[in-house]
């Protein structure tokens, strides 16, 4: 652990799932900006808007500290998930982006469908990783390089976390929380927000859905 103050760029773009993104930012704020500040960061300085189901960018506007050209190095990188992840796998600024700050980063996170960004993106190459299960092709289809596990709350290797679906980026955060700041630390976050913290990795009850969206979309 180190007592100097880090710093997480909170990756934004249009479609992001809301719960994917807020759910670890909550985890991680409890630790004060004594430990960590937080800031989002988005391919341009316009208010990004959240995905609402399947009707897609047309929720809450979030709008970004910082845009990708002038961002600052961050310590932690946290990418999120949702609709907007099609979408963003076909845009090489977004990618570039990634790359050169995992590059920098001591933790690259990802929730959710954040991970095929990542895998479309080269940085989960020889890795062990997860992703959302109903819709796990998304993932698996952008890279044969990765050890997908099908089975997992989250993953870690070495400096990389990814997460199955929503939720489980809040277990992921305290995690990563537990590995930086302490057991301590972790579990007082989960208490200030009355979460039950999911601990086992690999203990994940929405397996048994496994591509059941990616199904009913054609994807597989």
């Amino acid at each position: 652990m180190t007592t100097s103050t880090r710093h997480l760029g909170a990756v934004l773009y249009p479609g992001f799932e809301m719960l994917d993104y807020f759910g670890p930012l909550e985890m991680f704020s409890i630790l004060g900006t004594e430990h960590l500040q937080i800031h989002t960061v988005a391919e341009k300085s316009d208010p990004v808007p959240a995905a609402i189901g399947a009707s897609g960018p047309c929720g809450p506007r979030v709008v970004p500290d910082h845009n990708f050209a002038e961002a600052p190095t961050f310590d932690l990188l946290l990418v999120p998930g949702g609709m907007g992840t099609r979408q963003e796998l076909e845009n090489p600024v977004m990618l570039d982006y990634l790359r050169e700050s995992a590059a920098n980063a001591e933790i690259v996170a990802s929730v959710c469908t954040g991970s095929a960004l990542f895998a479309r993106a080269g940085l989960l190459d020889g890795r062990r990783a997860t992703s959302n299960k109903q819709v796990f092709a998304l993932a698996t289809q952008q890279s044969d390089k990765v050890d997908w596990i099908a089975e997992a709350r989250w993953v870690e290797d070495g400096k990389f976390f990814t997460s199955s679906g929503v939720t489980a980026g809040m277990d992921m955060a305290l995690a990563i929380v537990a590995k930086l700041w302490g057991e301590s630390q972790a579990e007082l976050a989960a208490s200030y927000t009355e979460y039950t913290w999911h601990r086992d990795a690999d203990n994940d009850p929405f397996a048994a859905d496994l591509n059941v969206l990616a199904k009913a979309l054609g994807m597989v």
